[in-house]
């Protein structure tokens, strides 16, 4: 049997076992979740020595233990460091315009958005977006230009007809 069916069916017979293991190490179902995933992943990375395991849902409950202690260990240290340069900083809670330009820019296409979010939002140059980005200055100018278009649209489409 390939290695890939063998992984499926582990994961088949195994998956909320595991992330019921890993909720109950971690106290976060999301964190536990994302663990296990990790560990499937990992699985398929190693396939052949996978298929060998005497018992591969041991070997994916430590992997999955170790992912969550290993994130466990960078959400600690960073907090450290936030900490450490200075206070957190205040958020606002989000204005309606706000929350109606993160669904239009949600709607862009990935390069249109991520151009007029570094350009607009992040206040950088076009010339710094197009490093950034690793595509010409013109790429930009037209994403720029596309991206606005479309969230004009999109703002028309919302907006009542008095």
């Amino acid at each position: 049997m390939p290695e890939r069916d063998v992984i499926g069916q582990v994961y088949a017979a195994c998956f909320q076992r595991l992330v019921v293991q890993l909720y109950a190490v971690t106290g976060d179902l999301g964190e536990a979740q994302e663990a296990v995933q990790e560990a499937f992943v990992r699985a398929i990375g190693n396939a052949r020595k996978f298929r060998g395991l005497d018992n591969p849902e041991a070997w994916l409950c430590r992997v999955a233990i170790n992912v969550s202690r290993s994130r466990y260990r960078r959400r600690i240290f960073l907090e450290n460091v936030l900490r450490r340069a200075g206070p957190e900083p205040v958020v606002p809670d989000p204005s309606p315009e706000h929350v109606a330009l993160m669904a239009g820019l949600r709607r862009l296409p990935v390069g249109q958005r991520h151009a007029i979010a570094l350009h607009y939002l992040a206040d950088r140059p076009v010339d710094e977006v197009a490093e950034i980005l690793g595509v010409s200055i013109g790429t930009v100018k037209s994403r720029l230009s596309r991206g606005r278009q479309a969230l004009a649209e999109f703002f028309s489409e919302r907006s009542p007809v008095a």
